[in-house]
């Protein structure tokens, strides 16, 4: 059903999915091993910002699909009846994703919070999920940071990170002859972080960065930063923006004749919505890493064709991740028969896994990064694409081993 719950300093709406009524049987109905005599699962992003096609209300929806599939795959068996799935909105702002976070724990009791786009904002989400003992599965941040230098034993970071985004782009496309680059990034730390980890794999593969060239966040006109890193005659023009922001720089990008003068434009993050949303034609050749594809295989396809059913769109590798995190929790929680944080973390740690989303999946207890495979993919022309949302074409597979940084390497002391 949905509702509303009165939180103490006001009223606070939220969408909520309720499944199972106490009384219905089982360990969660009679209580004792779950708070409150429930699970809650909360969704914590941008519900209308510049990141809403690409997480948004629709990683809620998958969120949902998640806890549909658990009740449908256990049902008498499941050992908690009651399993509530809530949203809220943190504008992409870390002070509002803080507040949120901790309403959330405190208030709303939520057992784990999911998704938080914006890196700044997981960061914060992180430290109320160390403060509250609570679980926090970011899959839509990307700052390795979560994994590194500010991990914590209750946060897992599932989906991507900056390090695999660069060392499959920024790799490769130096390696194919782009050796000179400037890097435009949004100045928070998800562009901060993305620009260190790209300077380092072009570097590492032979190529120069020129200059790194800061914008704000969010940003419309992209007009001065473009004159400026093409002003040196670079190879490659690199953007860590991601979203809105990044459909607005790549529009004014083919529009400013840099493409003309023989500038490739390298682009960190790209999601299928922004290919949806700018036109296939105008990222027609460009190369970009992609955890995760709608059309890669029959299973993928599968799920994207409930997915659009369920939503009119096709998912996001960021819903998809929703997804999976969602459905591995609720496994965790299956095998531990509570909510019990360290005991659900327990049954996460180590686990070697493949779903919808996870090909060659491990979630390495050490830094609680989940490694898996990762694609080098290239965004169809026009004329090749089939049919509404088949954009790209994989080019080449990353093997989880190779896409990711080993353990020893993160800089995480838990």
């Amino acid at each position: 059903m949905y509702g509303k719950r009165m939180w103490a300093g006001g009223l606070v709406l939220t969408n909520v999915l309720l499944l199972g009524a106490c009384g219905e049987g089982g360990p969660g109905a009679s209580g004792g091993d779950f708070s409150g005599d429930k699970l809650v699962l909360a969704v914590l992003n941008d519900q209308s910002g510049i990141y809403k096609d690409a997480s948004g209300p629709n990683s809620v929806k998958a969120v949902k699909m998640a806890v549909a599939d658990y009740k449908k795959k256990y049902g008498d068996k499941a050992v908690v009846d009651k399993i509530e799935v809530t949203s809220t909105d943190h504008q992409n702002k870390p002070d509002i994703a803080n507040t949120k976070a901790s309403e959330l724990y405190e208030r709303g009791g939520a057992d784990v919070i999911l998704d938080v786009p914006t890196s700044s904002a997981a960061l914060a989400v992180a430290n109320q999920a160390k403060n509250h003992k609570k679980l926090f599965l970011d899959v839509s941040a990307a700052t390795t940071a979560l994994t590194g230098a500010q991990c914590n034993k209750y946060t897992f970071q599932w989906a991507y990170n900056t390090y695999m985004l660069a060392n499959g782009t920024g790799t490769t496309v130096t390696e194919n002859g782009g050796k000179n680059w400037n890097i435009i990034y949004p100045d928070y730390e998800f562009g901060q972080n993305m620009t260190k980890s790209f300077t380092e794999a072009i570097k590492k593969a032979g190529g120069t960065v020129q200059g790194t060239i800061p914008t704000p966040f969010p940003n419309e006109n992209f007009a001065t930063f473009l004159t400026k890193a093409g002003s040196t005659n670079p190879d490659v023009i690199g953007t860590m923006h991601a979203g809105g922001d990044l459909i607005n720089l790549v529009k004014q990008f083919n529009e400013s004749g840099l493409k003309a003068k023989g500038i490739e434009l390298a682009v960190g993050l790209m999601l299928i919505n922004d290919i949806h949303s700018l036109g296939v034609e105008q990222f027609a050749g460009t190369m970009f890493t992609d955890a995760w594809y709608w059309n890669m295989d029959t299973e993928a396809r599968t799920w994207a064709d409930r997915f659009k059913a369920e939503t009119g769109t096709r998912p996001s590798f960021e819903h998809a991740g929703n997804y999976s995190a969602a459905t591995q929790y609720l496994e965790a929680v299956q095998a531990a028969g509570t909510d019990k944080a360290e005991e659900v973390i327990a049954k996460l740690e180590g686990k070697k896994l493949n779903d919808v989303f996870l090909r060659n999946g491990e979630i390495r207890a050490k830094d609680h990064s989940v490694v898996h495979d990762a694609y080098l993919v290239r965004v169809k022309k026009a004329s090749e694409v089939k049919e509404e949302w088949d954009y790209e074409e994989i080019v080449a597979t990353i093997p989880a081993a190779k896409a990711f940084p080993p353990a020893e390497a993160s800089g995480c002391s838990m």
